[in-house]
């Protein structure tokens, strides 16, 4: 089933806002956020020690299980107080609504393996995945900025802000590495 269509499911039990509603469009925004820099923590931590195979590995692992753990604990928190759980179209719903915390990887692990199939050592393709992460969180700040109707010095700070958690990540690796 495409996400679409998961994220549709009925709408009588689904959360009453429709997944385009600026309520849908900012979760799946900060699901992609999440999900960069959850990709770009995984690649710093394991891009020294781990094979590509072995990295990309853990990187979809570990967002599969965030995004599962996240939605868990959201509608749990949610419906208890209700004493019922969510129906199988809210799950659904909700799920398709953070599947972006996982689809951000896809850019960084591309480049990651296509450094690979260049030619790059594994920690090199590594730090160009980093750099793509780093890239793609700014893009991120950049949007999420101007869709909040941010212009000049607050949009900067915005897009600012994404990227100092991107270079927070690079500073990591550069310390690790230099722990090893």
């Amino acid at each position: 089933m495409t996400s679409d269509a998961a994220a549709e499911g009925n709408v009588a039990d689904a959360d009453p806002a429709p997944r385009r509603s600026p309520r849908s469009k900012g979760r799946r925004r900060a699901a992609g956020i999440y999900g960069t820099i959850v990709t770009a923590a995984v690649i710093a931590a394991g891009g020294n020690q781990l094979s590509t195979a072995a990295l990309e590995a853990t990187v979809l692992v570990t967002l599969v299980v965030y995004w599962v753990a996240e939605q868990y604990a959201e509608l749990l928190g949610e419906h208890a107080h209700a004493g019922r759980l969510p129906s199988l179209p809210v799950v659904r719903s909700s799920l398709a609504a953070a599947w972006p915390m996982v689809t951000a990887s896809f850019i960084p692990l591309v480049s990651l393996a296509a450094a690979r199939l260049l030619g790059a050592s594994a920690p090199g393709a590594a730090d160009g995945a980093l750099a793509v992460t780093l890239a793609m969180l700014l893009t991120h700040g950049h949007a999420a900025g101007r869709a909040a109707g941010l212009h000049g010095t607050r949009l900067i700070l915005v897009t600012a802000t994404a990227g100092l958690l991107g270079i927070v990540m690079v500073v990591l690796k550069v310390v690790l590495q230099h722990h090893h």
